[in-house]
């Protein structure tokens, strides 16, 4: 036993402000005492003082907490809904300029995946994806836009050839013209503000992480955040229980229209 995990959650928050009473406690628990194991510390205690005076840790910390799986296009079936009708409706109603929001965006393949996608319909110059997460080196990650080449193995070929560049032998790097559509900064979905007047809002593969009473503020702030008739566009483990009630309605499969 590491010691009391309620005092160890309340040291935390008071730390770096993280809650960890909005993730499912089982899982959470066990990967926070797999990397204090890991480290070879025996308490909750100790590892606290330790984080606070070894930051190199506490990265590694908020890294691991925060679960970065991501790739291009990933669920091909889904980003087809997107291109063919999500983006042409959107743009009829709304004009060229859409605001998007990929939150939670990890290692920057869905808002970089976004921008290609939408380049079929406008202007890279049109074009401006807000991406956002809570871990600073994920974001300076996504910032440099460099990518093994089986995280890009969903990549349309035409994609590929335009917007990628071979570095090495498995590495490649995606063009600044692409890098330049999406502004990176760190944002907390439990306690930040959220960007308004969104047209669409992407966030997939994180709400499953966290408790129903948590997704429910979130889901709340997204239908906020959203401008009337835009969406919400999440994984393909995910789904929206009592959508009305939160003020969505199911449009297809991972897609809800804020009513």
């Amino acid at each position: 036993m590491l010691g009391n995990y309620e005092e160890f959650k309340k040291a935390v928050y008071q730390l770096i402000k993280l809650d960890l009473n909005a993730y499912k406690e089982r899982q959470m628990k066990r990967r926070i005492d797999a990397l204090i194991t890991k480290h070879k510390i025996t308490s909750y205690t100790d590892f606290i003082q330790e984080i606070k005076q070894n930051t190199v840790l506490l990265d590694e910390f908020v890294n691991y907490l925060t679960i970065n799986v991501s790739e291009f296009y990933r669920n091909p079936d889904q980003w087809k809904v997107l291109e063919e009708e999500i983006f042409p409706q959107l743009l009829k109603a709304n004009g060229k300029s859409l605001k998007i929001w990929s939150a939670a965006c990890s290692t920057g393949d869905e808002p970089y995946s976004l921008v290609m996608c939408l380049s079929k319909f406008v202007p890279l110059s049109n074009i401006k994806v807000i991406a956002t997460d809570i871990d600073k080196q994920i974001i300076e990650k996504a910032k440099k836009g460099e990518y093994n080449e089986k995280y890009i193995k969903g990549i349309p070929q035409e994609y590929l050839t335009k917007y990628f560049n071979k570095i090495d032998d498995k590495t490649y790097r995606i063009s600044d013209e692409i890098k330049r559509c999406v502004e990176f900064y760190r944002h907390d979905l439990l306690k930040d503000p959220y960007p308004e007047g969104c047209h669409i809002i992407i966030c997939r593969n994180v709400m499953i992480y966290f408790t129903e009473e948590a997704k429910t503020e979130i889901y709340k702030k997204f239908n906020e955040s959203l401008k009337k008739d835009c969406y919400l566009f999440v994984g393909s483990t995910e789904q929206i229980i009592q959508a009305q009630e939160l003020g969505f309605k199911s449009h297809k499969s991972f897609f809800y229209r804020k009513l």
